[in-house]
């Protein structure tokens, strides 16, 4: 597929790409260069107050964690396997 760059440095991402990948207006997307190549992916942008309240929900999980509080599982089936014999 090919685009055109346009005036003011624009370029417009084939339909198909759009719909493959399930972007809409308003996206954000990461532009860069690597290597020669001008690289776009997609991106999640999260306010600033939601990453500092997830901030906080990790630190107190660690603390739970080395205090003992918080049970660890070695996999993902045995933390179905505690949580359906409860």
């Amino acid at each position: 597929m090919l685009a055109e760059l346009r005036q003011k440095a624009q370029v417009t991402i084939p339909r198909e790409i759009i719909v493959k990948l399930g972007l809409s207006e308003g996206d954000k997307l990461d532009i860069f260069e690597k290597d020669g190549s001008i690289c776009i992916m997609p991106v999640v942008v999260y306010p600033k107050n939601t990453l500092n309240e997830l901030r906080e929900e990790i630190d107190g999980v660690k603390a739970k964690i080395a205090s003992g509080e918080q049970p660890v599982f070695d996999s993902v089936d045995a933390l179905f396997d505690k949580l359906e014999a409860e």
